[in-house]
């Protein structure tokens, strides 16, 4: 880089409420051109996960759950209700820590969260207790979206806009959460600098910028979490780290369950 990168988050506003089968690419193609914002290669989509959830259908109703010996135990031991902790466990490759203040898993895609991401806030119950899942592969599903918006512009998909699908989580030892990128496609996930030089000639061991995670916490921060109604908006900026293809997608950015450093 040539030292004058300038990022510009751009939230899109004027979404409608997203529900199963709605087409997100369309949406906010047309949100975007109502705002007089106009999306093309070179820019970044985020968009929230609990959208990508209700388009995908993974709206659940509690009432439909039936929980087993293992969640009814869990539920126990945490304080919540046996349900919620089946979920939890048929959403997650291991159970870490199971605290009433949090269960900390490694979902699926290999993200290492609280609750396997699993949450009730924003999502209409019909007067039901209703909860959202994660995307299945939040990866395919970033893929998935990447096309999707290359038909809606009428471009090819190496020409599309780069996709990140964003959520809140927590970190070790921090209190709080950032945006997080649980998938992306056309941009690197990663910038590994090893090797290169410092400011004084001194070789980097150890520096791996989190660039997918970078964009999504400055875009979720825009964007807000609560009631603003804002799950969309366009990042630019960022050409040093797109790329026409794919790409390895977040879970690559995932650090290998042997290099657990916490057990």
């Amino acid at each position: 880089m040539d030292g004058k990168l300038e990022l510009r988050v751009t939230p899109i506003k004027g979404l409608p409420l997203f529900a199963q089968g709605l087409s997100i690419a369309g949406e906010i193609v047309a949100a975007a051109e109502a705002q007089g914002e106009s999306l093309g290669r070179g820019d970044v989509l985020v968009v929230a996960q609990k959208i990508v959830s209700k388009s995908e259908g993974r709206r659940i109703c509690l009432a439909d759950v039936t929980p087993g010996a293992e969640a009814i135990e869990l539920g126990g031991k945490t304080g919540r209700d046996p349900a919620i902790a089946q979920l939890i466990l048929d959403e997650s490759a291991e159970v870490m820590r199971a605290h009433p203040a949090a269960i900390i898993v490694r979902h699926h895609s290999g993200h290492v969260l609280a609750n396997a991401g699993i949450d009730a806030s924003n999502v209409v119950g019909g007067g039901e207790a209703a909860v959202l899942l994660w995307p299945v592969d939040p990866d395919a599903s970033a893929r998935a979206l990447r096309g999707d918006l290359a038909q809606a512009l009428g471009l090819p998909v190496r020409e599309s806009p780069a996709v990140i699908i964003a959520d809140s989580m927590g970190r070790a030892w921090r209190v709080g959460t950032l945006g997080t990128a649980i998938g992306c496609a056309g941009i690197s996930p990663l910038d590994d600098q090893r090797g290169q030089a410092d400011l004084y000639g001194r070789t980097l061991q150890a520096t791996v910028i989190a660039v997918a995670d970078a964009v999504a916490c400055m875009a979720v921060l825009a964007m807000g979490e609560g009631a603003e109604g804002t799950p969309a908006a366009i990042v630019r900026g960022c050409q040093h780290w797109l790329t026409r293809e794919d790409g390895p997608g977040a879970a690559s950015g995932t650090r290998p369950v042997e290099q657990d450093m916490f057990r």
